[in-house]
């Protein structure tokens, strides 16, 4: 079992009041490990000690959904995405109610998105991944997966499959074949969940990001003030790291893009977002973003118009209230959904 380290890198004072009468201050901390990437977490506190408190429940909470979404690693005492891919064809397993939730929410977008989001396409992106590793270590020698390889394994990606029993809060894939890869979406769902638990626990002004997950809740000072996010430039030759700042609410700014985990073949980048129609990369864009409320929605909005033609993503979009899309184009263009432009921040 792999032992997290879970380290607070940071509780760093942003700004301070200059009167003598104590205002709430805006704190910031970032903590490492939590789905495999840096989580970084903002909030205006009366105290230090009350926004210590709120970090530690944020990296608790998230941990939790970490340890339950892994289907790279055992915790003891936790029956988790993995132990359900091991247990395939062989017996179903009992879960916590978080993953019950999240593979019922996972059905809803796989419907919602014509099957661009699949949980269920675990044995395809195995493949992807053992490829895209063996690549980075050795890229004289990268390699494409082979398609009859793919299309073998797609032979096990019908998440009807998926076998949920409620009653019992089991989990079982009936094909030893079959495994799932919920990284389109637990990330996004996780953040969600987290926000809405420190909701209930009476936090109201901060600022969440899990990777490339922000999600903002409520304002950021004594002057009411929204939260400015930034996106990512994905030309990493640029010298420009942030090509628009948002300013939003009780928002979600989600994004997917081909510059972060990937490996090149005969001089050509191979990503990890598939599109589960063709098994490859899919190469419309460069990166895209969505702003909505619910950062899970938002996480699988991502990965769907992003193996998605713009003209389809964008009729996509149309059908969830209060949702805006950014679109990067291999060369540079950039197109928006009708109100994006309204929350970018003017220079």
């Amino acid at each position: 079992m792999k032992k997290l380290i879970l380290t607070l890198l940071s509780m760093s004072l942003i700004f301070t009041t200059v009167s003598c009468q104590r205002q709430p201050e805006k704190y910031k901390a970032s903590f490492l490990i939590l789905f495999n990437t840096v989580t970084e977490v903002m909030a205006v506190t009366d105290t230090e000690e009350e926004f210590m408190e709120f970090a530690e429940f944020i990296r608790d909470t998230l941990n939790e959904y970490h340890q339950l979404y892994d289907k790279y690693n055992l915790y003891e005492g936790v029956n988790n995405i993995k132990t359900i891919n091991d247990s395939a064809g062989i017996a179903p397993v009992k879960v916590d109610q978080k993953i019950i939730d999240m593979l019922l929410f996972s059905k809803e977008m796989y419907e919602m998105t014509d099957g661009k989001v699949n949980i269920a396409l675990g044995s395809v992106l195995e493949i992807w991944h053992d490829y895209r590793n063996e690549g980075i270590d050795d890229p004289l020698n990268a390699k494409l997966p082979p398609m009859e390889e793919l299309v073998a394994a797609n032979a096990y990606t019908d998440i009807n499959m998926v076998i949920i029993d409620e009653d019992n809060s089991t989990v079982y894939l009936p094909d030893e074949h079959m495994s799932l890869d919920v990284g389109a979406i637990a990330k996004g769902y996780a953040t969600e969940m987290v926000v809405k638990e420190a909701v209930n626990k009476g936090y109201n002004n901060f600022l969440l990001s899990v990777g490339g997950n922000t999600r903002a809740m409520g304002l950021k000072g004594e002057k009411d003030d929204l939260w400015n996010v930034g996106i990512q430039n994905p030309d990493k030759s640029s010298h420009i790291p942030t090509i628009y700042t948002l300013s939003i609410t009780d928002m979600s700014l989600v994004a997917s893009g081909n510059y972060e985990r990937y490996y090149t073949v005969d001089g050509k980048i191979y990503h990890h977002i598939i599109d589960p129609n063709t098994l490859m990369p899919a190469d419309y864009f460069t990166a895209v973003s969505i702003l909505t409320q619910d950062s899970g929605i938002a996480d699988a909005l991502s990965t769907a118009i992003y193996n998605l033609p713009y003209e389809e993503g964008l009729k996509l979009i149309e059908e969830f209230e209060g949702t805006e899309a950014l679109w990067i184009f291999p060369n540079g263009e950039r197109k928006f959904s009708e109100s994006f432009m309204d929350y970018i921040l003017e220079e």
